[in-house]
């Protein structure tokens, strides 16, 4: 199974980094030319977390704990509908 981690910072809050990851893909997928099902895979991943995800409140509740300088990983796989996704303090 495919799956995705972030960690975001208070520089880079999980939006920045999911739509980062999502034109990297897009440009290796153009760049190669090929169809690769885990790229296509991971782009879908992330296009449908950009779309879905309420992301104001995902940074209310997680920011907290990058002030009090503790790790917060996020992690996104796919599921049958929809990308899944979950996040956890380190």
């Amino acid at each position: 199974m495919t799956q995705i981690e972030f960690e975001p910072t208070l520089e880079h809050c999980i939006q920045t980094l999911s739509k980062q990851a999502y034109e990297r893909i897009m440009r290796q997928i153009l760049e190669s030319g090929e169809e690769d099902e885990i790229l296509g895979e991971r782009l879908q991943m992330l296009k449908d977390f950009l779309e879905s995800a309420d992301f104001n409140r995902l940074r209310s509740e997680y920011e907290p704990y990058l002030v009090e300088g503790k790790k917060v990983v996020f992690k996104l796989w796919p599921e049958e509908d929809r990308t899944g996704y979950r996040w956890e303090i380190k």
